[in-house]
């Protein structure tokens, strides 16, 4: 069965590694540059087909996918004269695999359907280092029989595909995930911190943490950089952890619900960007907090 063309915008760190795993499955892959020169330089070396606009991705594209920054990027890249909605195929599916509001993510639905596509939200769990090997997990939502068309595609770059319901539950989902990924990254990382004011060693708090219910993938995410130096084991900048919970502030708030629990890792990723972290790996907060109570 031949492959569908597959558009891919926003090659940052994730949108790279996911672009080298589709060509490593043999899928004809079409780019637009953007600020990671690099990456979209490595991609073409590889066979991928560079043009000028995303308007010219979404015409050379079965599927389109993006993976950006923020909501606002997203809408940029969808909207105007040289956006994806203006190029795209009838019957194409457009997927955003970045974390996106979920009001936003419905209004582009919206737009996407009375062009004559289809849209889905696919917002991703893991590492870019998972990414490469097909092993992410995929949070899926939107029309089921687009989801299900594209489902071959998503199974190859995921290892945990959901289906979580209409448009809009993925980013949803995500943005509860990443409050408590982000929550429990600083937590960690200030006992970490606190266990260099109080002269107890690191590696021995882990120990004891970890022999018990405390234990997790994000606990040792930051162990792998407090301990043994590798900030990479997760591959995320302190200044997207401040924005995705700062998405779950609001989005909670949209709800008239007020978050109490999101507003302290908010307000130590904030402090810790103002303090010149922003392209810190979310790890490297154990840096921050350390540095901060030797005042």
């Amino acid at each position: 069965m031949t492959k569908p063309a597959i558009g891919f915008i926003g090659l940052g760190l994730m949108g790279s590694a996911m672009v080298e795993r589709l060509q490593a499955k043999a899928y004809d892959v079409t780019i637009t540059p953007n600020r990671s020169r690099p990456n979209i330089d490595a991609a073409v070396a590889r066979g991928a087909t560079e043009v000028a606009t995303a308007r010219d991705v979404a015409a050379a594209s079965d599927i389109v996918m993006l993976c950006m920054d923020t909501s606002d990027s997203v809408e940029a890249r969808m909207r105007g004269g040289d956006g994806v909605i203006a190029g795209l195929r009838k019957g194409a599916v457009v997927i955003d695999f970045g974390t996106s509001l979920p009001a936003s993510t419905r209004v582009l639905g919206d737009e996407v359907t009375a062009a004559g596509g289809t849209y889905l939200d696919a917002p991703l769990g893991r590492t870019p280092l998972h990414a490469k090997d097909g092993l992410l997990n995929i949070m899926g939502s939107g029309d089921k029989a687009a989801f299900d068309k594209v489902a071959p595609v998503l199974n190859d770059l995921g290892e945990n595909v959901f289906h979580l319901g209409d448009l809009g539950a993925g980013h949803t989902i995500k943005l509860i995930n990443n409050f408590f990924a982000m929550t429990t990254a600083n937590a960690m990382s200030e006992a970490f911190a606190m266990a260099d004011v109080m002269g107890v060693d690191r590696e021995k708090v882990y120990n004891v943490m970890a022999a018990g219910p405390l234990r997790s993938g994000m606990m040792d995410f930051v162990k792998a950089y407090a301990l043994d130096g590798d900030p990479m084991q997760l591959a995320f900048a302190v200044k997207n952890g401040a924005k995705d919970v700062g998405y779950y502030v609001q989005m909670a708030r949209d709800a008239g619900a007020d978050s109490i629990m999101s507003q302290c890792a908010l307000k130590g990723l904030k402090a810790a960007m103002a303090d010149g972290r922003s392209e810190d790996m979310v790890p490297q907060m154990v840096d921050f907090y350390s540095d901060l109570y030797k005042g």
